[in-house]
C-alpha cells in the first residue's frame, strides 16, 4: 500500500471513489414516485413561491414534515437547476458526510484507531440501505446526517471537552427537530444514554454553555412550530396529535401499515453481507467478554430504537436508518477480534457473494427477455458489472497485500462503485416501471402538448409536475392518495387544482376543463360512469401503466 491503512488520506480517498460513483449519471433518470417526487416537487413549488414557511404539494398546503428537507431540496434546485442532479446533490452530499461522521465516532469508540474507524467509514459507506438512502431523497438522509453530527458532538465533548462539541450537538439536535420532529432525538438520546449506562462515567458539571445550547435549540428547532401556532392555533392538534401520536399508534393515518416484524427482516436484509457477519459474530463471542461500552452500543444504538421503530404503526425502510452506524461500528468490534485465519473465510465468503451479484447483473439483459421481471434491460447494461467482476479479479489477484483488512475493504469499495455505475442505466431505462414520468413529459413534450391544461385521473403525481413545471389537475374517484388536507387554506384557489369527481357540484368546472382541449393521464380504465369524458378526445398512446389522450 502506498501509506498505511491508519492515514486519514484513504478516508478522503474512499469518499472521493464514492462521491464519484454517486454522482455519474446522478440526474440520468427522473423522480420517482410517491416520496421522491413529493419532496422534489414541494421544493420546485417552495423555489417558484418564495413561500419558505407553507410547504406546497401541487399547489395545496402540505405540512406533514417540517420544512429543513424542502429548504434544502430548493437550494439544491437553485444552485444547480430544476432537474434531478439539482434535488439529488445534496442528498448525496449528506450521505458523504455521514461517512466522515462514522469515521470520527469510531475514533472516538476505538481510541483512536484509525484502521478500524476507516473500517466503519467504509463499510457504512458500501451498506446497501445507506446507498438507498442516498439515491431516494427524503428526509431521511438528511436526518440521518443531522443525528450523527449530535451524537458525534456529545460523545466528543464527554470524551474530549470542548464547548464547541457541546454546541454541535445542540445545534444539530434542532436541525434534526427541523427536519423530522421529536424523532429526531433517537439517536442522541441513545448515544448519551449509552455513555453513561452502568459505566461509571463522570458526569460534566453544568455550565452557561448548556443553558445556551439549550437556547438555541429551541430557536433552531422549534422557531416554526411555535410561527405556524402563533398563525393558526389549530397546528396544535396538527402536531402534537395527528403527526406525533397518530403517525406511531395509528397504521391507517398515513397508509404505512406493515407488520411487527418489517425491521427485522428488511433491516439485516439491506446491510447484507455484514449483517451476517455481525450475527454469527456477535453470537459466538461470549457476552462475558465484550466490555461494556460495546455492550451498551448493541442495545442503544440498535436494540432500543429497533424495538421503537418495530412497535410504530407507520413503518417505511428508511425510517430506520440511524441504526446503521451502531451496526458497522459493531461489525467492526467483531470482526477486529478474529484472527486472521477467521478474517481470511469472511473475506472469501463476502468477496464471492459480491461477485455472484455482479454476475447477476451481467446476465440480466438476458434474464429479462427469458423471465416475467417486467424491466427492460439493453445488452451495453451488462458492461458496467462485467467491468466490475473483472476489476475485482485483477485487482485483488495482482495486489501484493498480506493482511486481510486492506485487501477486504478495497473489494468492498469496488464492488459499491461498480454496483452504483451498474444500476443507474436499469433506472433510466425502466422509469415509468419504477413509478417515474419523465418519459410522460417527453411525450407530452414531443406531441407540443405543454400549453394545454394537464388531468391527471385519480392519481397523485407530482413527478409529472415536477418534470414540466405545471401543476396538472387532480381529478379525485375515490383514491385516498387524492384526499388532501385543505383545512389550512386560506382561500379556495386550490380548488382549481383538485376535482372531486364524486361532488356534483364540480360537474361544470370539469366541463370547463374538458372544452379547452386538455390532456389526460390514466393509469388502468377510467370508471365505467366516467367514459362520457372520453368523447372530448380523439388521439391515445400507451406508455407503461399510462394511457396519455389529447
Amino acid at each position: 500500500m502506498p501509506f498505511p491503512m491508519t492515514s486519514r488520506r484513504w478516508l478522503w480517498i474512499f469518499v472521493l471513489v464514492l462521491g464519484a460513483a454517486f454522482g455519474a449519471q446522478l440526474g440520468s433518470w427522473g423522480p420517482l414516485e410517491s416520496s421522491e417526487a413529493r419532496y422534489s416537487e414541494i421544493g420546485r413549488e417552495m423555489l417558484t413561491g418564495q413561500d419558505w414557511l407553507h410547504p406546497q404539494l401541487l399547489g395545496i398546503y402540505h405540512f406533514h414534515k417540517p420544512p429543513l428537507t424542502y429548504w434544502l431540496t430548493a437550494a439544491g434546485l437553485g444552485l444547480f437547476g430544476e432537474n434531478t442532479l439539482g434535488v439529488r446533490l445534496l442528498p448525496v452530499l449528506a450521505v458523504l458526510l455521514q461517512v466522515v461522521l462514522v469515521y470520527g465516532l469510531g475514533l472516538l469508540l476505538f481510541r483512536q484507531d484509525r484502521a478500524r474507524a476507516l473500517a466503519a467509514a467504509v463499510i457504512y459507506g458500501t451498506l446497501p440501505v445507506v446507498l438507498i438512502s442516498a439515491l431516494n431523497v427524503t428526509t431521511d438522509a438528511y436526518l440521518a446526517t443531522l443525528e450523527l453530527a449530535a451524537a458525534y458532538g456529545i460523545l466528543r465533548y464527554y470524551h474530549q471537552g470542548g464547548t464547541r462539541w457541546l454546541y454541535l450537538f445542540w445545534i444539530g439536535l434542532g436541525l434534526a427537530f427541523l427536519t423530522k420532529g421529536p424523532v429526531g432525538f433517537i439517536l442522541p438520546l441513545m448515544v448519551v444514554i449509552g455513555h453513561y449506562f452502568r459505566q461509571g462515567q463522570a458526569k460534566r458539571p453544568f455550565t452557561l454553555h448548556h443553558a445556551v445550547g439549550f437556547g438555541l435549540f429551541v430557536l433552531v428547532g422549534l422557531s416554526w412550530y411555535l410561527y405556524l401556532m402563533a398563525e393558526n392555533p389549530a397546528f396544535v392538534r396538527y402536531f402534537l396529535v395527528e403527526h406525533t401520536v397518530e403517525r406511531f399508534a395509528n397504521a391507517a393515518t398515513f397508509n404505512r401499515s406493515k407488520p411487527w416484524w418489517f425491521y427485522l427482516v428488511l433491516a439485516p436484509a439491506t446491510s447484507l453481507p455484514w449483517a451476517v457477519a455481525l450475527v454469527v459474530r456477535a453470537v459466538r463471542t461470549p457476552w462475558s467478554t465484550v466490555p461494556r461500552e460495546w455492550r451498551n452500543v448493541l442495545i442503544f444504538w440498535v436494540i432500543v430504537p429497533l424495538l421503537f421503530f418495530s412497535l410504530s404503526k407507520s413503518k417505511l425502510l428508511l425510517y430506520v436508518l440511524p441504526i446503521f452506524p451502531g451496526v458497522v461500528l459493531l461489525t467492526v468490534y467483531y470482526l477486529g477480534r478474529c484472527t486472521e485465519a477467521v478474517l481470511l473465510r469472511w473475506y472469501v465468503g463476502i468477496v464471492a457473494f459480491f461477485g455472484l451479484l455482479l454476475g447477476a447483473l451481467c446476465l440480466l439483459p438476458i434474464l429479462s427477455t427469458v423471465l416475467p421481471l417486467g424491466l427492460e434491460v439493453k445488452p451495453l447494461t451488462a458492461a458496467w458489472p462485467a467491468a466490475g467482476v473483472v476489476t475485482l479479479v485483477l485487482t485483488l489477484t495482482l495486489w501484493n497485500q498480506v493482511r486481510i483488512a486492506p485487501r477486504l475493504l478495497v473489494a468492498t469499495t469496488l464492488f459499491t462503485a461498480f454496483l452504483l455505475l451498474a444500476a443507474k442505466p436499469i433506472m433510466q431505462q425502466n422509469e415509468l416501471t419504477f413509478n417515474g414520468s419523465r418519459p410522460l413529459a417527453g411525450f407530452i413534450r414531443e406531441q407540443q402538448l405543454t400549453g394545454r391544461p394537464l388531468l391527471v385521473y385519480n392519481e397523485l403525481l407530482p413527478s409529472l409536475a415536477f418534470e414540466l413545471g405545471q401543476i396538472p389537475v387532480s381529478l379525485f374517484d375515490g383514491n385516498a392518495s387524492l384526499q388532501r388536507e385543505t383545512q389550512f387554506q386560506t382561500n379556495d384557489a386550490w380548488r382549481r387544482q383538485l376535482l372531486n369527481l364524486q361532488d356534483p357540484q364540480q360537474e361544470p368546472a370539469l366541463g370547463a376543463l374538458l372544452l379547452q382541449r386538455p390532456v389526460l393521464l390514466t393509469k388502468g380504465e377510467l370508471r365505467p360512469e366516467r367514459q362520457w369524458m372520453l368523447r372530448y378526445f380523439t388521439h391515445a398512446q400507451q406508455l407503461g401503466k399510462w394511457t396519455v389522450r389529447w
